[in-house]
């Protein structure tokens, strides 16, 4: 059976309000688990994202390495999880190494240098995009939501909107 998947969700601002409140609520998760090298390596940032998690919801913090050991281990049967990811290059490991995730919400991914804007909350570099564009592939719904009561955009509909402009 393994764990129960409620939101698979890329936000490079990780929990933080949105997040504990009106995304935990809408799912009705009991565990949020943060799937990242960087911050599983960062000893002040993982202790203040466990202190982060809204009352009621356990929380971890673990390398991409990890999850995928500890994805279908019989402890997860009974636990309503939340995947956070700060990028979509290891959501698409996840994925290839057999976690079943179905949809993808991004809520947020900050502009830096070499990433391009694709919404006023989303940017991203050429590699973001082909991890997004194989998820798409794989027949992954890659939505695009800050809190759930925003309509979906899906990518698919950015990605053409911007093709028929160039």
């Amino acid at each position: 059976m393994g764990m129960d998947i409620r939101l698979a969700r890329i936000d490079d601002r990780l929990i933080h309000g949105q997040v504990a409140t009106a995304w935990s609520k809408l799912t009705g998760i009991n565990r949020i688990i943060v799937v990242s090298d960087e911050v599983a390596n960062d000893q002040l940032r993982k202790f203040l994202l466990k202190e982060a998690a809204p009352p009621g919801i356990k929380s971890n913090v673990v390398t991409v390495a990890k999850m995928l050991e500890v994805a279908h281990n019989t402890l997860f049967n009974t636990q309503k999880v939340m995947l956070l990811f700060t990028n979509p290059q290891d959501v698409v490991t996840l994925v290839k190494g057999g976690i079943p995730i179905r949809s993808v919400n991004i809520g947020g991914m900050s502009f830096s240098m070499g990433k391009r804007m694709i919404t006023n909350f989303v940017s991203v570099n050429d590699q973001d995009l082909d991890a997004l564009l194989y998820l798409q592939a794989q027949g992954i719904e890659v939505e695009i939501r800050k809190v759930p009561a925003d309509r979906k955009i899906y990518l698919k509909d950015i990605l053409e909107k911007e093709g028929s402009h160039s």
